[in-house]
């Protein structure tokens, strides 16, 4: 056989990571946005000596650096989609990327509840009318950028069917600027309900609740992600949905399955077929459903029983 017949039968494993993803072009804008208030915030953190503007400052600055790890693992796997030693191409680098990225998220909720703690029992001066405007105009930008990740969120939303096709680096910025957000509406209410009623505990206490919600929201990316990272198999509803497809024609028997993720909504699938009328293994591949399988491995056995 002639290495030109060869070819014909062979295929790349870039799978469109090449491709500038939506999230990407949001996350850079995010980043963007996020930089531009935080050196805002610290400079007129040290130029007024507000401790409030200057801490804000620096808490927006731990998230752009995480925000970085998600443009990082955009652009790494865009520049290494053609790298053939990436067996299935770089798809998971975007599930390395929200996982270290949770990890961050545990991280910062940590230091949250620490700090919290802390200041419940060793309360602090707030200059109130200060603190309050800091929260406002964080809110703000916070809103706007959890409003440019969302959209992205919902265009990704609208091609993908369920939950585990989402985009792992997306969700990992969406989570942080919905941290950075929260962390800010929680300041708001607690600074307002010491301000006016005196509830001082309320501002350490928010915080506390704080924590707790972004070690939830973190804990559901970890798991979330290690499943991608570990090729755990992908939900029992599209599998369920694979043999169906395959046996509903002839007497097709599926006796082996495995599908995992190697990028956001796209699997590797290696199947095993008995039958009593065995044909090639083109004929079965047209066979699965649209579930965004786009390496497949097939073994078509004679069954003579």
């Amino acid at each position: 056989m002639h290495n030109h017949s060869l070819r014909i039968w062979q295929h790349d494993h870039v799978f469109g990571q090449d491709q500038i993803k939506t999230g990407e072009r949001k996350t850079m804008l995010v980043i963007a946005i996020t930089v531009t208030m935080m050196a805002i915030e610290i400079g007129a953190g040290i130029l007024y000596g507000s401790m409030a503007l200057l801490a804000d400052g620096l808490h927006m600055g731990s998230h752009a650096a995480a925000l970085g790890i998600t443009a990082f693992a955009y652009l790494y796997a865009r520049k290494h989609a053609h790298d053939t030693t990436f067996i299935f191409g770089t798809g998971k680098v975007n599930a390395l990327a929200g996982f270290s990225s949770a990890i961050l998220l545990v991280f910062f909720a940590l230091v949250m509840a620490w700090e919290s703690i802390d200041r419940l029992f060793n309360p602090v001066v707030i200059i109130f009318n200060q603190a309050i405007a800091v929260a406002v105009i964080g809110l703000v930008v916070n809103a706007v950028s959890v409003f440019i990740l969302g959209e992205s969120k919902h265009e990704e939303g609208e091609h993908h069917h369920t939950h585990s096709h989402h985009d792992h680096n997306l969700r990992s910025a969406y989570l942080h600027v919905l941290a950075d957000a929260l962390t800010s509406v929680l300041a708001i209410i607690a600074l307002s309900a010491a301000k006016f009623f005196g509830f001082i505990w309320m501002d350490p206490l928010m915080g506390i609740v704080g924590a707790i919600l972004v070690s939830k929201w973190s804990w559901g990316l970890l798991r979330d992600t290690s499943r991608t990272l570990l090729d755990k198999e992908v939900s029992k509803e599209i599998q369920d949905h694979i043999k169906e497809a395959i046996e509903k024609k002839d007497d097709n028997k599926v006796a082996d399955l495995h599908l995992w993720s190697i990028g956001p909504g796209i699997y590797s699938a290696a199947i095993s077929v008995v039958t009593d009328n065995p044909k090639s293994p083109n004929y079965y591949k047209e066979l699965l459903p649209e579930v965004g399988i786009v390496h497949t491995t097939l073994e078509v056995h004679r069954c003579d029983h």
